[in-house]
C-alpha cells in the first residue's frame, strides 16, 4: 500500500479503536441491601452500564473474619482478608447478571458490616473453563425480635439464559378450557370448606399436602434451579413424589409487568430447557401451569412480595413507599382475571407474611379500623376481588406478627413490645377470634382458609424453644393460642403455608412435633421448600435441583395424602397425581359435574356501575371489562427486555435513545475524520508535497 494512504488509515483505525471507550460508560454498582448474622453476611447489589465489557469485577468488604465466599450472579469468588473479589464474564454462565441484581455472601465469624469497595471492567477477559455453580445460601437470621429472613435468591445459570421477549398476541386472554389437557374436565375441581375441613364439590373432604418452589419473586422470572434442571422434569418429579399442591411465590410487580406487556427475562438453562427457548416469561409460566395440570398438581398462587426482589418479602406490608396499595390490588385483579377460571389454580395466598414488631413504626395490624396497614381490611378487599371473578376459589389468608394482650385497652396503639403477643411473621392469627374475615356473605366466607407459617429454632430462637421443649409445651406456649384454636373450634380450615428446615438437633425435634401435629389434626400444609437454595432451611432437592434429599423426603412423606395402598391422592378428579398416584375420583368413587362460573359482585358492594366489578383500589378506581375473562391488553407498548435488566420501560427507553444518539454521533465523527483525511491528502497532493514530510509515514518527528 502506498504511504500516501497511511495518514487516512491511521485516523480511521484510531477512531474505531476509541469506539468502545466512547460508547460504553463505566460500569456502576449500587448497594441494594445487607443482611448480617454474626457467623455470616450477605450484600446484594444492582449492576448497571456493564454492556460492552468482557468481564465485571466487584470488590466488597466485610468487617470480621471471612472463611468462605459464595453468591449469585458471578463466576468466581476470591477471599482476600476482609475483602471478597467476585468476577462475572460476558461469555460465562452468569452473563445474565450484567445490568441485574447480584449478591455476595460469606461465612465466618464476628461479621458486623458489609460495604462496596469498587467495581471495574475488563475489556479482554475470558471466561474460565467450565466455571462451577456456587452454592447459594438464601435466608439467614436477622438480629431483630422477629426472624423471618431472606429466603429467596438467585443462583448461577449453567447456560446463557433464554431471552424471552416474545409479545402476547392481541387475541390472547385468559387460560381456559381450550388450553388445558384433553384428559381433564374443566371446572370440576373447585373446593369449598365446612368448619375445619376443605371439601370438593360433592362434599368429600380433601387434604392439601403441597410444597413451595420460589423464583418468580426473586428476579429469576422462572423457578429457581432451572439454571440447571429441566422445569418439566422437576414438576413431574414433584407430582411423582406425591405433592398435590404447588405453592408458587410471585411478586406483584412481575404480575403488573405481564399485564403491561413487559416480559422480564427468564433465566434458565437453554440446553436442559430447550422447549422454553423463544417463549417469554409469561408464556413459560403458563406452560408450567399446563405441566402441573397434566400431572395432577393443583396450584396456589402466593403474592410473596410487592417488588421483584430476593429480599422483597422483608417489607412488612402489601405496599411500600414506592409501591402503592392500589398497585397490589391491581395485581390481584389481573391475576384472577388471567387464571381465575382455570381450575388448575384453586387457591390464592393473598400476601406472604405481613409483619411488624410491637415497637416498629411500620407494622401490619388486624382490627376493626380503617388503618391503611390493617391486614384484615386489605385481605377482605383483595379476597372479594377474586371472588367477584370466581366465587369458588379458596382465599388463603396469613396472619400478622403481633396481637395486643388486651385489645380493649390497646387497639394497636402501644409501641411497647411487652404489650403484644409476638409470633413468626405471618404466624399470629389470634385476631381471628375477635375480628374474623368477612367477605359479606356466608357463601363467600366458606372460601376462607387461614394460613400460619411456623419454623424451628434453626431459623430463630423463639422463647418457646427453651431447653427441653416438648410437643405439649409447644401446644401450650404457642401453637394453640396463636392459630390452632381456629381448627379446634371449627372456625375455618388451616393450611400451614410454610414449615420445614434442617434435620438436626432441636430443629429436627421441632420438625418431628410439627409433623405429628399435622398428622393428628389432619392439617393442610405446604412444605418449605423444593429449592436447594433456601439458606436457613435447605430444600427437598440437592444443589443440582435434580437429586432428591431422600432423608428429608422420607421424613415428609408420612404427611402426604395417600390411600391404604400407599398411592398418592391428587386433587384433580380425572388426572392421576404423577406416576405414583391416583385421581380424586378414583379415591372417592364420585364423578363431579363441572361448574360454569358466573362472576358475581360481593354482597357488601356499594359502588356504582362505573366499576363493572364493583371494587375500589385505594384512591384509584379499577374498571374491569364486562367479560371478566377478557384481559386482552389494549394500547400496550411491548418493551424489549433482551438486555436482561430489571429496569422500568421508561428507563430502558431512555437508555436506548441515549445510546443510539451516542452511536450516531460517533459514526458522524468517524465519517468526518475520514473526509478530513481525504481532503488533507488531496491538498498535499495538489501541492506536490513529499510523503516523507508526514510524521506518521516516516516514523520520525520533523524538524522545527
Amino acid at each position: 500500500m502506498k504511504s500516501k494512504y497511511i495518514s487516512t488509515l491511521l485516523i480511521i483505525i484510531i477512531t474505531i479503536a476509541m469506539l468502545p471507550m466512547i460508547i460504553w460508560a463505566a460500569p456502576e454498582a449500587s448497594v441494594d441491601g445487607t443482611n448480617l448474622w454474626g457467623s455470616g453476611g450477605q450484600i446484594t447489589l444492582n449492576l448497571s452500564d456493564c454492556d460492552g465489557y468482557d468481564s465485571i469485577k466487584v470488590v466488597v468488604r466485610f468487617d470480621g473474619k471471612i472463611n468462605s465466599a459464595s453468591g449469585w450472579g458471578f463466576d468466581s469468588y476470591e477471599v482476600n482478608g476482609n475483602e471478597v473479589t467476585a468476577i462475572c464474564y460476558a461469555s460465562g454462565p452468569n452473563s445474565w447478571a450484567y445490568n441485574n441484581g447480584v449478591g455476595i455472601q460469606v461465612e465466618g465469624s464476628d461479621i458486623t458490616s458489609a460495604s462496596l469497595v469498587s467495581i471495574s471492567a475488563g475489556g479482554s477477559g475470558a471466561a474460565p473453563a467450565e466455571p462451577q455453580p456456587q452454592t447459594q445460601q438464601t435466608s439467614q437470621p436477622q438480629q431483630t425480635s422477629q426472624s423471618q429472613q431472606t429466603e429467596d435468591t438467585q443462583q448461577t445459570a449453567s447456560e446463557t439464559p433464554a431471552l424471552g421477549s416474545t409479545p402476547l398476541s392481541e387475541t390472547e386472554t385468559t387460560q381456559t378450557e381450550a388450553e388445558v389437557s384433553s384428559n381433564s374436565v374443566y371446572g370440576d375441581d373447585w373446593l369449598t370448606t365446612d368448619g375445619d375441613k376443605i371439601l370438593d364439590m360433592n362434599g368429600n373432604e380433601v387434604w392439601l399436602t403441597g410444597v413451595s418452589w420460589f423464583g418468580y419473586n426473586t428476579g429469576t422470572n422462572i423457578f429457581d434451579g432451572c439454571w440447571s434442571v429441566s422445569m418439566k422434569s422437576a414438576l413431574e418429579g414433584i407430582a411423582d413424589h406425591g405433592f398435590n399442591l404447588l405453592r408458587i411465590p410471585i411478586s406483584a410487580e412481575l404480575l403488573l409487568n405481564w399485564r403491561d406487556g413487559i416480559y422480564p427475562q427468564a433465566n434458565f438453562n437453554t440446553s436442559t430447557n430447550s422447549e422454553l427457548v423463544g417463549m417469554n416469561s409469561l408464556e413459560i409460566f403458563e406452560y408450567a401451569l399446563k405441566i402441573c395440570e397434566e400431572n395432577g398438581i393443583k396450584v396456589m398462587l402466593d403474592i410473596h412480595s410487592c417488588k421483584t426482589d430476593a429480599m422483597g418479602h422483608n417489607a412488612p406490608l402489601w405496599y411500600t413507599d414506592d409501591f402503592e396499595a392500589s398497585r397490589y390490588f391491581e395485581a390481584v385483579s389481573w391475576m384472577v382475571n388471567r387464571w381465575g377460571l382455570n381450575d388448575t389454580v384453586i387457591a390464592y395466598d393473598l400476601k406472604n407474611e405481613p409483619h411488624g414488631a410491637g415497637n416498629d413504626a411500620v407494622r401490619a395490624v388486624w382490627n376493626d379500623t380503617n388503618n391503611p396497614s390493617n391486614w384484615k381490611l386489605a385481605a377482605e378487599q383483595a379476597g372479594n376481588i377474586i371472588l367477584d371473578v370466581n366465587p369458588h376459589a379458596l382465599i388463603v389468608i396469613e396472619g400478622i406478627q403481633i396481637y395486643p394482650k388486651d385489645i380493649a385497652s390497646n387497639n394497636f396503639i402501644s409501641m411497647d413490645e411487652n404489650d403484644y403477643y409476638n409470633s413468626w411473621w405471618g404466624g399470629n392469627l389470634r385476631a381471628v377470634k375477635d375480628f374474623p374475615i368477612d367477605f359479606g356473605s356466608e357463601a363467600r366466607n366458606r372460601q376462607v382458609v387461614y394460613s400460619p407459617h411456623d419454623y424451628g429454632p434453626a431459623v430463630y430462637q423463639q422463647p418457646w424453644f427453651y431447653e427441653g421443649f416438648t410437643y405439649s409445651s409447644l401446644m401450650d406456649d404457642y401453637w394453640y393460642d396463636a392459630w390452632l384454636y381456629i381448627d379446634d373450634t371449627k372456625t375455618a380450615p388451616l393450611l400451614i403455608g410454610e414449615w420445614g428446615g434442617f434435620m438436626s438437633g432441636d430443629n429436627l425435634t421441632w420438625m418431628t412435633y410439627m409433623r405429628q401435629l399435622i398428622a393428628e389434626y389432619h392439617l393442610n400444609h405446604s412444605f418449605w421448600c423444593f429449592n436447594a437454595n433456601s439458606g436457613d432451611t435447605g430444600g427437598l432437592v440437592l444443589d443440582d435441583f435434580s437429586t432428591w434429599d431422600e432423608t428429608k423426603y422420607e421424613f415428609v412423606k408420612p404427611v402426604l395424602w395417600q390411600n391404604s395402598e400407599g398411592k398418592f391422592i391428587g386433587l384433580d378428579h380425572r388426572i392421576a397425581l404423577g406416576s405414583n398416584g391416583i385421581s380424586l375420583s378414583e379415591y372417592t368413587g364420585d364423578e363431579v359435574v363441572p361448574l360454569e362460573i358466573e362472576p358475581t359482585p360481593s354482597e357488601n358492594d356499594t359502588s356504582d356501575d362505573s366499576t363493572s366489578q364493583g371494587f375500589i383500589l385505594g384512591d384509584t378506581d379499577l374498571t374491569l371489562p364486562d367479560d371478566p375473562s377478557d384481559t386482552t391488553p389494549t394500547n400496550v407498548t411491548v418493551v424489549d427486555m433482551n438486555d436482561g435488566s430489571s429496569e422500568s420501560s421508561d428507563e430502558a427507553l431512555s437508555k436506548s435513545i441515549t445510546r443510539t444518539i451516542v452511536i450516531i454521533s460517533v459514526l458522524v465523527i468517524t465519517i468526518a475524520a475520514i473526509a478530513a483525511g481525504v481532503v488533507v491528502y488531496k491538498y498535499r497532493a495538489s501541492r506536490g508535497e513529499d510523503d516523507t514530510d508526514n510524521p506518521f509515514d516516516s516514523g520520525t518527528r520533523p524538524a522545527n
